[in-house]
């Protein structure tokens, strides 16, 4: 058998046994398309991560009180000053139809008048219960504190009204129960380091961050591109002398996540630095693209003052949290903490 020939030796004897057992060439062909699934396993590094992990495998649950009349009389304000809500509107356009071409000549454009019949009947006070979890009673206070004109939205667009009055009380409330929130351990079982492991698509991997000091070999950013944020932080962790290891923490339905009055919040790093180096040798870090607090949406920022409340003020397990725009801020702010 020549050199050439050699090389396919194996699929040639297939092919000829295949003649007596058509069974043979079962798995010779496979479908190039499927999605091929690759494992990202935790790996030596994790040995250094535990005492960080069992510190903030935890699970938390929280209480608020607060004086609900506050938070009423902020909605009715908020709402008042930017509640707007767009009028429904239909189209009618006027033509001329010769064979299979259709000509116009005009439209028209007018209000859709409520009146006419054919809407949906609609639980205001319930649809913005379930908005924001408030009670019906002070649901029902706000709407009745509201200006008359900016009630009357509602007949015009009821679904923009119910979704934009719900956000704006959503906002109102994030700023009022921060203040007052408070954590305390849960009776639910710690999380399990099982919930790095989870596999992604092969082709995934070719954007992935190749990593020397995480838990895992490859590390997922959020941005793929050199000069993302979240990718510009991996690799200034991974280059940094003091950072003995760190993890991208797994998002999610199965990642970690704090309880929030505003929705679960997923912390982005967990990092761990050798001791004498810095001020705090455990630190959960939250990556953004500015650190000028009003440039994130109100319920954002109400998430990471929850997490500064955890972990800075309540939590006894010595590890710090602040959000970040790099590795280098992360470095001066942990000096004030």
């Amino acid at each position: 058998m020549s050199p050439q020939i050699a090389l396919y030796s194996e699929s040639i004897h297939k092919l000829v046994r295949e003649i007596f057992d058509p069974g043979v060439l079962k798995d010779i062909t496979v479908n190039g398309h499927d999605t091929k699934i690759r494992g990202n396993p935790l790996n030596a590094n994790w040995s250094d991560f535990k005492e960080l992990w069992e510190r903030i495998n935890k699970r938390y649950a929280y209480t608020v009180e607060f004086d609900s009349a506050e938070l009423v009389a902020k909605s009715i304000a908020a709402i008042n000053a930017g509640l707007n809500v767009a009028q429904l509107v239909y189209t009618t356009t006027q033509g001329e139809q010769q064979g299979v071409e259709f000509s116009i000549e005009r439209t028209e454009t007018k209000k859709l008048d409520r009146a006419q019949g054919g809407f949906a009947s609609y639980d205001l006070i319930g649809k913005i219960v379930e908005g924001t979890t408030l009670t019906r009673r002070s649901v029902a206070a706000i709407l009745m504190g509201i200006d008359r004109k900016k009630l009357q939205l509602f007949r015009g667009n009821p679904e923009e009204f119910i979704s934009r009055a719900a956000d704006i009380i959503n906002k109102q409330k994030a700023s009022v129960v921060v203040e007052h929130i408070m954590y305390a351990p849960s009776a639910e079982e710690p999380y399990s380091q099982d919930i790095f492991t989870m596999s992604r698509a092969s082709d995934e991997y070719a954007r992935a961050f190749k990593a020397r000091h995480a838990i895992q070999d490859y590390v997922f950013t959020d941005g793929t591109a050199a000069d993302s944020v979240e990718r510009k932080f991996a690799w200034d962790l991974d280059a940094a002398s003091e950072v003995i290891v760190y993890a991208k923490l797994p998002k999610g339905p199965r990642g970690l996540y704090i309880p929030t009055p505003v929705g679960k919040y997923s912390p982005d790093w967990a990092i761990s630095f050798k001791k004498g180096t810095v001020k705090h040798i455990f630190f959960i870090a939250e990556t953004k693209g500015t650190m000028d607090s009003l440039e994130l949406r109100p319920i954002e920022r109400a998430k990471i003052s929850c997490a500064k409340k955890l972990f800075n003020e309540i939590s006894t397990s010595g590890v710090k949290y602040h959000d970040v725009d790099s590795y280098q801020t992360l470095l001066q702010v942990m000096e004030t903490l």
